[in-house]
């Protein structure tokens, strides 16, 4: 198939308009009502009717639990793979918006009821998606090639992806040549961008239960105590990062979150139990420090003569998030020619942690992942100016409220433009704009290269 010339790129503004509306209704609805983890129900209800309305899409439900796959063929070519999120969690939201959510959902794990909160920017996510999507499928005679969605639960568990393509994902849809993920975060709306390499830390947590002998606090003599050997490890474990990294070349960071023991001040108990985080971004420099985790905590069970060994128990895992440099460097260079100014292509790496790239890598195939700018631009040059950025609320505060249409306009058209790129190349250049016609894209209503257009005139829409 030809390549776009910049005449194709004006018509298809032209002729692909988008009206964001039912978009922001879906994305309140869905924010309205969050879900926690593998409880999706109604959310992925939502999500697949919502999908079955699309001509041509074919739709797979229940995909390890609550999970959705849908298809577009359409001719010969590549296969790329687009993934949001299903899940919220279990925070309760203070934004006040009219669309807040009030959701109390009862947890399934421990049989409490708990507030519930779209406080990542998976709701986003999903509309974006969905925009794309329709998009995408109205401009068909633009590309050639399979497209793949995916609509994962439990990304807030790290198990969701894993959980997909250990129930047959990819026995029921095509095997992506590339993969395509983002997410949103506190920056200014309208502002995107990636990095080449590692995008996201890996991040494991553990829970470490010490067992000791209980008795009376008056006879310390005559137990084993395990809040002393838990205190003793929180402290120790303190030295892996400032003792055994050398921090001018690597990235470590280990926080013990919780301490649980006992419940009365005249009672040694029998038991002590800690929960900890290790952030690194470095396979060999996670796999050192995991190592001298269990060595501290063993060995502090053997010099406190526990009764039996520590016990550690993996909870949670997330891999790194790494973007294929080969891929990575193609949308890098088109997304710079399109989006420039707003679009950075060396974007600050993040401690944060995404199961997405378990979708490429169970099959060998390469991903790229992007960030999308989720503050209303009057917030963040305030905070700019007051020296006071640190105090925007970001995911998984309950304050978290992105700016609805900026944020979408942008992670709807960068997944367009993904696409778009990687099933038919475009050799957008810097001036390609000045080819586009303006004035007809102005007179569209939100087509999904408007923003990009009036982005490049450093204009607000």
């Amino acid at each position: 198939m030809p390549e776009f010339t910049p005449t194709e790129i004006g018509d298809l503004i032209r002729h692909h308009e988008v009206d964001f509306a039912p978009y922001e209704e879906l994305y309140k609805h869905l924010h309205a009502y969050p879900e926690l983890s593998h409880q999706e129900y109604k959310t992925a209800a939502t999500i697949a009717a919502r999908l079955r309305r699309v001509p041509g899409l074919e739709v797979f439900e229940n995909i390890g639990g609550t999970g959705i796959a849908a298809v577009f063929r359409n001719g010969d070519g590549k296969t790329v793979l687009l993934r949001s999120e299903l899940d919220g969690l279990p925070i309760k939201e203070q934004t006040n918006l009219p669309y807040a959510s009030k959701n109390v959902v009862r947890d399934e794990t421990d049989g409490v009821e708990k507030p519930t909160m779209h406080a990542c920017g998976h709701d986003m996510h999903m509309a974006c998606l969905i925009a794309a999507i329709d998009i995408l499928v109205s401009a068909k005679s633009e590309w050639s090639g399979t497209l793949v969605i995916i609509y994962q639960p439990a990304e807030e568990l790290g198990n969701g992806a894993i959980r997909m393509v250990n129930d047959g994902l990819y026995d029921k849809v095509p095997k992506p040549d590339v993969l395509l993920g983002q997410h949103i975060l506190p920056q200014r709306a309208g502002r995107f961008g990636m990095r080449s390499g590692t995008v996201m830390a890996a991040s494991d947590c553990l829970k470490v239960t010490f067992t000791g002998r209980g008795g009376h606090a008056s006879m310390p003599h005559r137990t084993i105590d395990p809040i002393v050997m838990a205190a003793s490890t929180v402290v120790r474990l303190q030295t892996i990062v400032s003792r055994e990294i050398n921090v001018s070349q690597e990235f470590a960071v280990v926080t013990v979150g919780s301490f649980n023991a006992g419940n009365a001040a005249n009672i040694i108990p029998e038991q002590a139990e800690i929960q900890l985080n290790v952030r690194t971004t470095d396979e060999n420099t996670r796999k050192r420090v995991l190592s001298s985790i269990d060595r501290i905590i063993k060995a502090e069970g053997e010099a406190s003569g526990a009764i039996q060994a520590p016990q550690i128990e993996t909870t949670l895992q997330f891999p790194l998030t790494i973007n294929d440099p080969t891929v990575t460097q193609k949308v890098q260079q088109t997304f710079g020619s399109l989006f420039s100014p707003d679009f950075t292509a060396e974007w600050p790496r993040s401690n944060a942690s995404e199961d997405f790239t378990v979708l490429g890598t169970s099959i060998g195939r390469p991903c790229c992942f992007w960030f999308v700018g989720c503050t209303a631009a009057e917030i963040w040059e305030e905070a700019e100016e007051n020296g006071t950025l640190s105090d925007i609320p970001g995911n998984h505060s309950a304050f978290f409220a992105p700016d609805v249409l900026r944020t979408m306009q942008i992670g709807m058209s960068s997944l367009v433009a993904g696409v778009e790129l990687l099933l038919r190349p475009i050799p957008w250049e810097l001036e390609t704009a000045n080819s586009i016609d303006l004035e007809a894209a102005r007179g569209a209503n939100c087509n999904y290269l408007k923003g990009i257009i009036v982005l490049r005139e450093g204009n607000n829409i």
